[in-house]
C-alpha cells in the first residue's frame, strides 16, 4: 500500500521545549489512524505539521512521495484539518460551505456541491443553506465546518478531537460523515481523539503519544510514578490501595513504563504464584471490541491505576467478563519496557 504520509527524524521545539521526537512514521493511502494520548504529548502539534501549517524543526516530512521543503499550493488543498471547535466565517451557512470552491475559482455546480455537502453532515439544505453562522447550535456548526471541508474532497482528513464539545447526535454524525468520505473517495483519517470506544471500533492502528514520542502502546499502560529499588534488581511501584508493581530491567531516565495489554492476562480466581511476579487485583471498568479483529480491551481499575489487557471474545464469554467484575491482572515483570 502507498504511503500518502512518510515522517523521518522528526524533533520540534517551541523555543527551549521539545514537543515532538518522532524517528519514523508511515500513513498508508485511505488509512484510518488514531492518534492517543495525554494532554501536551504532542497530538496537536503533529496534526499541525501533517496538514502544512507548521514546518518541523527538523527532519523530513514525505508526502504523496515526494519531499515537502515549501507545501505546494497543490499539497495543501489535499489536507484538511478540522478542530474541535472550528471557526466559522461571519456569513451565512451556504456561504461558509462553498467558501473553499470559491476562492479556488471552482464553482461549476456549486449550488448542487454545497446541498450534497450539508446532506452528508445530516443538515437538511433547505433549512441551513441561509442561516447565519450565529444562528446555529455548537454541534450544528461545527458539522457545517465539516460540509465545508467535504466538499472539497480532500485527499486527508485531519481531525483533532472533531466530536469533544458537541451534542451526542452531531458526534454520530460527523463520524459517518468522514467515514462517508473514506469509503466513497479514499480520504485518509487521522483523529485526534479521547473517545477510546469509539477508536477501538474503527482502527487497529492507534499511535499512542506521550511527551512527544511515538509509542505503539495503549495509553492506559503507560504507568508512571515514583519507581523504588526492589529485592534482586528489580523496581516496585506502590499502588493507592498497597499492591505493588513489580519491574525488570534498567531504566535510562526516569522512571516510566509501558505495559502491552496483549502481554496481560486476566484471571477470575488468584492464580498460583509463579516467576511472573505480578497478580495485581481490581475492576473491570470498560470493555471494548476492536475492529473486527476478534479481540476485546477490557480496562481494569487496579490500586487508581487503568491497565488494559486484549483478550478475545472467546475469552470473554469462558470468562464471564463485564464492567464491575473483580479479576486478578497476571503478568511478567519482565514484560514492561522503559522510557
Amino acid at each position: 500500500m502507498k504511503n500518502i504520509f512518510r515522517l523521518e527524524n522528526i524533533v520540534h521545539r517551541y523555543s527551549e521545549r521539545t514537543v515532538l521526537d518522532i524517528s519514523k512514521l508511515e500513513i498508508a493511502e485511505g488509512e484510518v489512524v488514531a492518534l492517543v494520548g495525554p494532554n501536551g504529548s504532542g497530538k496537536s502539534t503533529l496534526l499541525r505539521i501533517l496538514a502544512f501549517l507548521e514546518k518541523p524543526t527538523e527532519g523530513t516530512v514525505f508526502y504523496n512521495g515526494k519531499l515537502v521543503k515549501e507545501p505546494s499550493f497543490t499539497q495543501r488543498r489535499e489536507v484538511t484539518l478540522l478542530l474541535q471547535n472550528s471557526p466559522l466565517l461571519r456569513r451565512t451557512v451556504e456561504e461558509n460551505v462553498s467558501y473553499g470552491l470559491k476562492m479556488r475559482k471552482d464553482t461549476h455546480n456549486i449550488k448542487e456541491r454545497v446541498k450534497r455537502a450539508l446532506e452528508m453532515v445530516g443538515l437538511s439544505p433547505e433549512i441551513f443553506a441561509k442561516r447565519k453562522w450565529f444562528e446555529l447550535s455548537g454541534g450544528e456548526a461545527q458539522r457545517v465546518a465539516l460540509a465545508a471541508r467535504l466538499i472539497l474532497r480532500p485527499k486527508v482528513i485531519l481531525l483533532d478531537e472533531p466530536t469533544a464539545s458537541v451534542d451526542s447526535e452531531s458526534a454520530r454524525i460527523i463520524k459517518e460523515a468522514v467515514f462517508k468520505a473514506r469509503d466513497e473517495w479514499g480520504s485518509t483519517l487521522v483523529i485526534v481523539t479521547h473517545d477510546l470506544p469509539w477508536v477501538y471500533q474503527i482502527t487497529e492502528k492507534i499511535l499512542s503519544l506521550f511527551k512527544g514520542k511515538l509509542i505503539n502502546y495503549v495509553p492506559e499502560n503507560v504507568l508512571a510514578g515514583d519507581w523504588k529499588p526492589y529485592n534482586d534488581g528489580l523496581l516496585a511501584l506502590r499502588l493507592a490501595d498497597g499492591q505493588i508493581l513489580i519491574g525488570a530491567g534498567s531504566p535510562q531516565s526516569g522512571s516510566l513504563a509501558l505495559l502491552d495489554p496483549k502481554d496481560v492476562i486476566i484471571c477470575t480466581e488468584m492464580p498460583e504464584e509463579d516467576s511472573a511476579l505480578n497478580s495485581i487485583l481490581g475492576t473491570i471498568t470498560s470493555m471494548s471490541l476492536i475492529s473486527e479483529s476478534g479481540q476485546v480491551l477490557v480496562k481494569v481499575n487496579a490500586g487508581g491505576k487503568t491497565i488494559s489487557s486484549l483478550v478475545t471474545e472467546k475469552s470473554v464469554k469462558n470468562l464471564h467478563l463485564h464492567p464491575g467484575l473483580k479479576v486478578y491482572l497476571h503478568f511478567k515483570a519482565s514484560a514492561l519496557k522503559w522510557i
